[in-house]
């Protein structure tokens, strides 16, 4: 018989240092990060209370709050994934029997639907096929049959590449006394927001799309229409880790430990958000709506069209139409394997009807969209 330790031994021996393969990461995330945020990320880790590291965090909310054009006090990273950012939005408003008003036009609608229930939410919705967006109109008629204390709607529905128009919505909010949360996951960093001038309340995103950093250091923010909605809570924030009560204390004056920081992760960002300054927020949107043209023109050339009218196509992500006869599946394997380029998948309603294509951050480039369209023309042209 096999000795436990003769196993470990082997265990041991057969393992080699970690490889991975070099792929171009053109899906609807992670994208690749820029060579300057890799190496932040691999620099030496600090304590969490140290006080270089607090500054870094200092700096960290400072970016913040200039890619997302605002000024609110209470805008801090979430030490976790986009989805712990969108559900701290969530957990820190919504009390017990509060009217939640949610734009359901993709995959992320829905999950925004299935959060809020969870936290006691009396959760109201509208709806449009995916791919199209809300007008103002629809807003306004919504707010005034539901009268919700919070509308939520994505700005950039991941699971569609199709972008929410927000101009006027938090006028409309502010009359109605409703909180307006915003979706930013595939939108900060990439695409025009003025999360201040918009009347935006609650906003989320994510460090490894736009940003161009790795996943699990995820913006948020607060505004003091939404902290004034928190401080007059009736019952304690449910999520104990989400609290901002408690993570403000941490990431404000009083420094006090509230959990042990993703302190590389939070050096990434903060390169990376520094790139974002150092280009200029407006160059940066200007880029990838260049990019993004240029990627629309290429794949029209070899016969592909697009899923979402032109005006409301997301600059960061794009849903592609596969074409009839050809195998999905097949392309983006192939692509993958053979060509190191991935893309991704469509969801929900649009599984098996459309690609996804990311153009984000360190990836929105000329030279990602050549490579991407001459490999998808040859793997295409295979599947045929």
């Amino acid at each position: 018989m096999t000795s436990t330790k003769t196993i470990k031994e082997k265990q041991r021996l057969e393992l080699s240092p970690l490889e991975v393969p070099q792929r171009l990461l053109l899906g609807p995330g992670p994208s690749n990060a820029h060579p300057a945020v890799l190496q932040a990320m691999s620099t030496t880790p600090l304590g969490h209370l140290d006080p270089a590291f607090l500054g870094i965090m200092d700096e960290i909310q400072s970016l913040l709050r200039y890619v997302w054009q605002t000024e609110n006090e209470h805008t801090i990273a979430v030490s976790g994934t986009g989805t712990a950012a969108m559900e701290a939005t969530l957990a820190n408003v919504v009390e017990c029997g509060d009217v939640v008003l949610i734009g359901v036009a993709g995959y992320f609608g829905n999950r925004l639907v299935d959060m809020a229930g969870r936290y006691g939410a009396d959760v109201r919705t509208i709806n449009k096929p995916w791919g199209q967006v809300f007008s103002l109109a629809e807003i306004r008629t919504a707010l005034e049959t539901h009268k919700p204390a919070i509308l939520a709607l994505v700005h950039a529905e991941t699971s569609t590449g199709a972008r929410q128009p927000l101009e006027e919505v938090g006028e409309l909010c502010r009359e109605h006394g409703t909180l307006l949360l915003v979706d930013t996951v595939t939108s900060l960093g990439g695409v025009r927001i003025l999360l201040d001038e918009w009347g935006v309340d609650l906003a989320y995103s994510c460090s490894q799309k736009g940003l161009g950093c790795s996943p699990g250091a995820s913006p948020f923010t607060m505004s003091s229409r939404a902290m004034e909605k928190l401080h007059n809570r009736k019952s304690k924030v449910a999520n104990w880790y989400l609290d901002m009560l408690l993570l403000g204390k941490y990431w404000g004056e009083e420094r006090t430990y509230h959990h042990t920081a993703p302190i590389n992760l939070y050096y990434g960002l903060r390169e990376a958000l520094r790139l974002i300054a150092e280009e200029g927020i407006e160059n940066s949107w200007q880029r990838h709506q260049k990019n993004v043209e240029y990627l629309w023109d290429s794949l029209e050339s070899i016969g592909l069209k697009m899923h979402v009218d032109k005006q409301y196509r997301l600059p960061t992500l794009t849903t592609v139409c596969i074409p009839q006869g050809v195998d999905g599946k097949a392309v983006t394997k192939e692509l993958l394997l053979d060509h190191n380029i991935e893309i991704g998948a469509g969801l929900g309603e649009l599984a098996g009807k459309v690609w996804r294509v990311g153009l984000m951050g360190y990836n929105s480039r000329q030279e990602s969209v050549d490579k991407l369209v001459a490999a998808l023309e040859t793997v295409i042209n295979h599947s045929r």
